[in-house]
């Protein structure tokens, strides 16, 4: 019995780890948003946890990248804002352009939510990760706002190209 015990315990154990991770259903909704031009997502756990966007061609057919997403708190969970992380779902296309910035979770002590404002996430969408992606340099400060902004800001600039040099090397022209 102890001996079969152990055995359903490995099998188990060995099982577990083969399944590929899921997707959940608020992060696929999230990712539509981002990434409207995929027709499935795909979680990425290892090196660094991301998702990765495919479009479905025909059936059987090839299934092209179409962008990559994190969140910032799974690829620069050492960045803080004024009072604590900001979680922001970014996403990138697999030329190193900017699809979209969707905050989902952070917190401001004043009441006053810089970067929650749509304009705030908007300005990303089409800046290259070979941009300078820096407060007052091509991204607009929000007055009252500056250490969220310039923590949102980094996190964004940091995670996309640490993605992109992992995972779109040999796709981002060099400038």
């Amino acid at each position: 019995v102890f001996t079969l015990t152990l055995a359903l315990i490995a099998v188990l154990a060995l099982t577990a780890r083969a399944q590929p991770p899921s997707v959940t259903e608020a992060d696929e909704a999230a990712l539509r948003r981002l990434i409207p031009s995929a027709d499935r997502f795909e979680l990425v756990q290892s090196p660094s946890r991301h998702f990765r966007a495919y479009r479905e061609l025909m059936p059987g057919g090839e299934t092209p990248l179409v962008g990559l997403a994190f969140f910032t708190t799974d690829l620069t969970p050492r960045i803080y804002a004024y009072k604590g992380r900001i979680t922001m779902l970014v996403g990138l296309d697999p030329a190193g352009s900017l699809l979209g910035v969707h905050v989902v979770h952070h917190y401001e002590p004043f009441g006053y939510f810089s970067i929650d404002l749509s304009e705030f996430q908007a300005q990303f969408v089409g800046k290259s990760i070979l941009d300078p992606l820096g407060v007052g340099v091509d991204v607009d400060a929000v007055s009252r706002a500056t250490i969220t902004v310039e923590a949102a800001t980094r996190a964004i600039r940091q995670g996309a190209r640490q993605l992109a040099r992992e995972f779109l090397a040999d796709q981002v022209p060099r400038r």
